[in-house]
């Protein structure tokens, strides 16, 4: 339309805070080699699943269907899937199908990948381009053997690199045989984002025979989850939540809620995340019955990121404040109007974690001592953000003591009644 020469010309704009992107954090990747079911053909499961590529499905649906639920991708998702919630049906999965390997070595170089490539666990990275989804809870197959109990397992040794370009967090398997094992094990892994879990699970196979699986698929399920019971948004533990679809523990762990010195209690000091059964009738179990999952923590070193739902909580806030402020990003001038709707974007996002009591505070300002001319001429600014994660409720200390003025207030209730 052209302007009128005599007359008025109206043009819209707003420079208002951008309501929030919420970054999606509940989606599932899974990595390793896969068997299809018998009644699926080979062109098939090979057209559904092309090798080294990232592939988006539903932990229920009929693409799922088309793995066999007795090999160890389809015990993972079985897992995975008992762990949905109220009204769940289904879990957002990206999986990278991966070579099987002649033996175990072979297979596991497979999920290892190449980061050239782009194959193995580094498919996942590019699933964002690829189908549309990010995964960010990670469970790799294959991740509880050892060659020596001082090496470190090659799929989770890759990890770490991969978790961090992509902001999600794994679960691994210790070797769960035994607590010496486990300890060793956990040695070997350093990462504020990858959990160790011990020890596997068991459960029944198609036929009824005895099977067993890994926990940490069980603990990527948690994770869904609970996410889903908060309006998608990971601020919340998955200590002492029920797993759900299993028979037992490979290995019965003893857990004692006053007595730091059982094995539950002593790997939790090492930052393993164990399976224990309540005890009916005992009340320093964790709960009357069921199988429980005592995971909180990371592998990391860092005491403020140990844990893992203060890390998905940050990633959370970064993410979303990332996908909401790119909508200013070229489109706008950078003048005092942009920079405060800048800022009050992000304080928007902080203001209501907090009052979803997800974060205890935070402070968001447009720092005068990181920005100056220079950077704002170019187009640059620093906003200072900062908050505080709630930390899981994890140890409370009762101090029993007697109370004297008790006694003093019997008696003075005995006189003024003249009872004696």
């Amino acid at each position: 339309m052209t302007d009128p020469v005599v007359g008025l010309s109206v043009r819209r704009e707003a420079i208002e805070p951008a309501p929030a992107s919420n970054a999606q954090m509940s989606v599932i990747g899974l990595c390793g080699p896969m068997t299809k079911a018998a009644n699926v053909l080979d062109a098939d499961f090979a057209a559904a699943f092309p090798m080294d590529e990232p592939v988006l499905f539903g932990s229920n649906s009929a693409k799922a269907r088309m793995i066999a639920p007795d090999s160890e991708m389809g015990v993972a998702l079985r897992l995975i899937n008992a762990q949905l919630g109220r009204l769940q049906v289904s879990a957002q999965c990206v999986v990278s199908r991966t070579a099987p390997g002649a033996d175990e070595e072979a297979a596991i170089a497979g999920i290892v990948g190449s980061a050239a490539a782009r194959t193995g666990l580094h498919a996942l990275r590019y699933a964002g381009s690829h189908v549309g989804a990010i995964p960010r809870l990670i469970y790799p197959l294959k991740t509880s053997w050892q060659e020596t109990e001082s090496d470190a397992n090659p799929v989770v040794a890759e990890l770490a690199s991969i978790l961090d370009g992509i902001y999600a967090v794994a679960a691994v398997d210790a070797p769960g045989t035994d607590r010496d094992g486990d300890v060793a094990y956990r040695e070997t892994v350093q990462s504020s984002r990858i959990m160790v879990t011990t020890p596997g699970v068991k459960l029944r196979d198609s036929a009824g025979a005895p099977i067993t699986g890994g926990l940490g698929a069980a603990a990527v399920g948690l994770f869904v989850r609970r996410d889903a019971e908060h309006e998608g948004r990971p601020f919340r533990s998955v200590m002492n939540q029920p797993v759900y679809g299993i028979e037992a523990a490979t290995r019965a762990i003893e857990f004692h809620l006053s007595d730091g010195s059982v094995e539950g209690q002593d790997l939790l000091a090492h930052q393993i995340g164990p399976l224990v059964r309540g005890e009916s009738g005992d009340d320093f179990a964790i709960a009357d019955g069921g199988f429980v999952f005592m995971g909180f923590e990371n592998v990391g070193e860092d005491l403020v990121w140990r844990q893992i739902h203060k890390v998905r909580g940050r990633d959370f806030v970064e993410l979303t404040a990332i996908r909401t402020i790119r909508t200013y990003l070229g489109k706008w001038n950078l003048t005092e109007q942009t920079i405060q709707a800048v800022v009050n974007t992000v304080r928007n996002i902080l203001s209501k974690a907090t009052g979803k009591k997800e974060i205890l505070g935070y402070q968001c300002r447009f720092d005068p001592d990181e920005n100056n001319p220079d950077d704002l001429r170019t187009g640059h600014i620093y906003v200072d953000t900062r908050f505080e994660e709630a930390p899981v409720f994890r140890r409370a200390t009762l101090l029993s003591r007697p109370y004297a003025p008790a006694l003093d207030a019997t008696i003075e209730s005995l006189i003024a009644a003249e009872t004696l």
